[in-house]
């Protein structure tokens, strides 16, 4: 990790779950961590609990809208100098159907809010850090905190439009290696698959469920980035050693 000492790091998703745990780690190995949510509160508590050389640096976003992200990506670009690593792990699960064919139904507005934090602002995000680690002529690192649910389809009809998401999640990686491969860019990009992960999101979930802790999966998203340059894990799967899939 002593590439990424002194360097920026930006964490979508920062306030709670993966994204708090995996910004306090990389405080704590060094690296400047602008934490992008809206409950900048849980943040700035976050920030208190460092103890290594780094800091953790608050900054309100609401993913799902490109105006918040674009401001954001400006402010760490004129105050920091620019994200040398981003890691787009904001994400949200709403349970209940797709139609009204089930007992449940979501209403719009929870399926778009799903495509806007899921997909959409992950993609958003991405454009503006590549457009600024190639400004900077850096070859960062970018991660998306994926989910085994972009590779299968559950079997459960509450999870609905997530597993779409995710999936999208999977082939918005594979086709960003590829493009970045074509014209010769060396930033690396890699996804990363937890099964289910102790977070706000899961709340709906038997308690007694093997479960994978937040500091998990953060510990393999610093494995990804210890890797040499020349090295590129492209999808990391990380599950319970007692996970059924549902």
């Amino acid at each position: 990790m002593e590439r990424w000492s002194s360097k920026v790091a930006i964490v979508t998703g920062a306030s709670s779950g993966i994204g708090a745990a995996l910004s306090l780690r990389l405080a704590n190995h060094g690296l400047t961590v602008v934490g992008l949510a809206r409950r900048t509160h849980l943040i700035d508590e976050l920030a208190s609990k460092v103890t290594g050389d780094g800091r953790i640096v608050t900054k309100s976003c609401d993913i799902s809208k490109p105006e918040d992200i674009d401001a954001a990506f400006q402010w760490v670009e004129q105050k920091i100098g620019g994200p040398h690593v981003l890691v787009n792990n904001a994400g949200v699960l709403k349970t209940g159907c797709i139609t009204d064919a089930g007992d449940n139904p979501l209403s719009d507005d929870a399926i778009l809010s799903t495509l806007d934090v899921n997909l959409k602002g992950m993609i958003m995000c991405t454009r503006k850090a590549v457009s600024s680690m190639r400004k900077r002529n850096f070859n960062g690192h970018i991660i998306n905190v994926n989910s085994i649910a972009g590779h299968y389809v559950p079997f459960k009809s509450s999870l609905n439009v997530y597993p779409s998401t995710k999936h999208a999640v999977t082939a918005f990686t594979t086709a960003l290696n590829t493009e970045l491969a074509e014209f010769n860019c060396q930033i690396k990009v890699a996804s990363v698959s937890p099964g289910l992960v102790k977070t706000d999101m899961v709340t709906d979930f038997k308690d007694d469920m093997p479960i994978l802790e937040p500091e998990a999966v953060a510990d393999a998203i610093l494995y990804i980035l210890s890797t040499p340059p020349k090295v590129n894990i492209t999808e990391l799967t990380i599950e319970s050693t007692l996970e059924r899939r549902l």
